[in-house]
């Protein structure tokens, strides 16, 4: 009895030793987010913050798809230098940022509060000064916003037999059918995925997944390749700017384009002269920094 006694105690210290040795988990830091979604977030806090470890909170849960990693994200974020609570850089003053999902495109630190996380999401990161030269030497407090990379709206019910057929796979990358018939003569706008965003003013700078066909159904330009949205101000592209004002984000939209009107987007000897067709996804459209948005 006495060594069972004995050995109990031996493993009772163990268990204490263990748990003294044990790292116990950081105190929450106290940082407040407010804001709405598709708006730069307020922080609040106390400056400085001491922080020697990551720490993470989902501000709201997305309900769109989830984030995989080594596929393309697309982000708004908000950071500060948590040492005086300055503004360090933004997004929402100007385009969203697209990257893939990886740990060499967004560091390891923003690669692990993303990758699991759903569209739609707000999330807070804060972060220690890293040691990496390309990084900051400051402790950091991010606000990410998760944005779709595809459109996200209700189907819309086609009606005109003239115009393509468009068809979306799994990624929501579209497919063109050619029509039959001749290439109308004017410019057309068929939505054909209606989303609840904002609507799209003729100066605005927009974020979209395209491809562009000849009207034989011949592709000539496609970001869907990269699988990366791009960014792009309506005024160097006027015939989307014609075709796109009052379009809704989240929308994916047919775009047939005469020979009248210049391709604005690409440029190319081989399309001179030919109807061409785009189908646009519009996955954010915001108006140019110091503008009032209204066209």
């Amino acid at each position: 009895m006495r060594r069972l006694r004995t050995a109990c105690a031996v493993v009772a210290l163990a268990v204490l030793a263990l748990a003294a040795c044990t790292d116990a988990p950081p105190e929450p830091i106290e940082v407040t987010v407010t804001g709405d979604a598709g708006v730069a977030p307020t922080l609040t806090y106390v400056a400085p913050l001491a922080v020697d470890k990551t720490q993470r909170e989902t501000i709201w849960d997305g309900t769109g798809p989830v984030l995989e990693a080594d596929q393309p994200v697309l982000i708004d974020y908000w950071l500060e230098n948590a040492t005086d609570a300055t503004l360090v850089r933004e997004s929402y003053s100007t385009n969203p940022s697209s990257q893939f999902l990886t740990p060499q495109d967004l560091g390891e630190d923003l690669y692990h509060t993303l990758v699991g996380q759903h569209v739609g999401a707000r999330l807070l990161q804060i972060s220690p000064p890293s040691s990496d030269e390309s990084a900051t030497d400051y402790p950091t407090v991010t606000v990410i916003d998760v944005l779709p990379t595809r459109a996200s709206g209700d189907p819309v019910d086609v009606t005109r037999t003239d115009l393509p057929t468009v068809t979306r796979d799994d990624d929501g990358r579209p497919s063109l059918t050619p029509a039959t018939g001749d290439a109308p003569t004017e410019l057309v706008t068929q939505p054909l995925l209606r989303g609840t965003g904002r609507q799209v003013a003729a100066k605005d700078t927009i974020t979209v997944q395209y491809t562009g066909w000849a009207w034989d159904g011949v592709e000539f330009d496609s970001t869907w390749g990269q699988r990366i949205p791009v960014s792009l101000s309506l005024l160097d592209v006027p015939t989307w700017a014609d075709a796109l004002v009052d379009q809704t984000t989240g929308s994916q939209v047919m775009v047939v384009v005469p020979p009248s009107y210049p391709l604005g987007v690409t440029q190319s000897e081989e399309l001179a002269g030919q109807t061409v067709v785009f189908v646009v996804d519009i996955l954010d459209s915001r108006a140019p920094l110091g503008s009032t948005g209204d066209g």
